[in-house]
């Protein structure tokens, strides 16, 4: 939620119980604002963007590896003190 603390709301002095009374911005405002953030943002290259990809998925792939074997090994664990 983006809160407009230009003119009268920056100049007010806060509530003497430690309450303040924010000003919502209009959603034209908002827009803007968010605009104005992602034009800040580096955006990476296509070359960065399937490296990150490549590494995102053999992570999974790692990570699923582990989750199933881990999974094998305890089923077979149980079923052999249960059995």
């Amino acid at each position: 939620m983006a809160i407009d603390t230009r003119g009268e709301a920056a100049d007010r002095p806060s509530r003497p119980s430690g309450e303040t009374v924010k000003k919502r911005t209009s959603p034209a405002l908002f827009y803007r604002q968010v605009v104005a953030e992602l034009r800040k943002v580096i955006w990476p290259t296509r070359k960065d963007l399937i490296n990150y990809t490549i590494v995102v998925l053999v992570f999974v792939l790692l990570m699923v590896g582990i989750v199933s074997g881990m999974d094998f090994l305890l089923t077979e664990g149980v079923l052999a003190v249960f059995g």
